[in-house]
């Protein structure tokens, strides 16, 4: 993937801006979507660590309106794309058309060609269409007619799929679904929440009405804020022993990919953002592990008929994997970079090294 300098990122925020305008944008979506706090800010996460989300639930839960939702709160160029299964690879990618008057081909770009692409009910277009996203998705860049085109940065592809109804579906192939960040799941909101959504959503859409709260210079400072954020050695150990375990349980037949321990890193950098530190926990990686790990996973053919889920499985690896043993040792734990009181300004070994 190609990777951009500093300064075309536009350098990283004090930490009060970055609360600020990610707080901005997470209350900005919940004007649309109640009730789901954890949710949001994980979708927000995952484009801060410039990453894909899949959104995997059943009809009617706000799946496509969460999608809208967090690309209407960036004033950035945004696409959405109606898969279908007559959709061509050519409509999502692009196509050279010949142009009479210049006697030559000029390209016209397809609708991956924005800063969030909006992909609904994915797994109803063709393998052959699906497999466009392939390269975007994983290097930012489009090859149409031996032409490679770059894509912008923020580039970020949210999609849907109904796990429910598969008639006339293509389940998307293990090396598509390992290009997705993580895997969420809306779920159905509490009664409280309910209640509120028809008081909000009986009259008038509010997603109608949302305005942008950041653009997409202000998602690049993000960006760039999430990369300095610190992870020590044992935390980098401990997210490479979880990946390595997916590989090594009897339930799974197919493990992680060193992609996915890249990504579960990356996730873990910008959820500590949003929580205010500079540096990553491995609680950080034990509260992604199942949204990161598990749509990469296929479980054996035992552990299907005893109707465990790949969630599942995972979450048990994780109960069952030591912490690293630094943590195990101290009362207090050496990720927290705080001074602990009466001790002066004694610092953990693995609080970030301030320049």
């Amino acid at each position: 993937m190609t990777q951009q300098t500093w300064d075309e990122l536009g350098g990283a925020l004090p930490n009060d801006q970055f609360r600020a305008a990610s707080d901005a944008i997470v209350a900005n979506i919940e004007e649309v979507i109640e009730g789901k706090t954890a949710t949001v800010r994980l979708a927000l996460a995952v484009l801060l660590a410039e990453g894909h989300l899949l959104i995997e639930d059943v009809p009617g839960v706000g799946k496509t309106k969460l999608a809208k939702a967090l690309a209407r709160s960036i004033d950035c160029s945004v696409r959405r794309i109606q898969f279908t299964p007559d959709l061509l690879p050519s409509d999502v990618t692009g196509v050279s058309v010949y142009n009479q008057e210049t006697h030559d081909f000029e390209f016209r770009p397809g609708a991956v060609f924005a800063n969030l692409v909006v992909g609904d009910e994915i797994n109803r277009a063709s393998p052959k269409t699906q497999s466009a996203l392939l390269e975007c998705m994983e290097e930012r860049q489009v090859t149409v007619d031996g032409v490679t085109y770059e894509l912008q940065t923020p580039f970020m592809v949210i999609a849907t799929q109904n796990p429910i109804e598969m008639e006339g579906t293509y389940p998307l192939p293990e090396a598509q679904r390992d290009r997705f960040t993580a895997r969420i799941a809306m779920g159905y909101p509490d009664a409280g929440a309910e209640l509120a959504m028809l008081d909000v959503h009986a009259g008038v859409d509010p997603l109608h009405e949302l305005r942008p709260v950041a653009d997409a210079a202000t998602v690049r400072k993000l960006i760039a804020t999430v990369r300095d954020v610190h992870v020590a050695d044992a935390v980098k150990q401990y997210a490479v022993d979880l990946v390595t375990a997916t590989r090594e349980s009897p339930d799974l037949r197919l493990g992680a990919s060193p992609r996915a321990t890249l990504q579960l890193l990356r996730t873990a950098r910008a959820v500590a953002a949003l929580e205010g530190r500079d540096y990553v926990l491995p609680d950080d990686l034990q509260a992604l592990a199942v949204p990161v790990l598990a749509h990469r996973v296929i479980s054996t053919a035992d552990a299907q008929l005893s109707r465990r889920t790949t969630d599942a499985i995972i979450s048990d690896l994780v109960h069952r994997l030591p912490l690293p043993h630094e943590r195990q040792r101290q009362q207090r734990s050496e990720y927290d970079t705080r001074p602990p009181s009466g001790e002066g300004t004694g610092r953990s070994q693995y609080e970030p090294r301030r320049r």
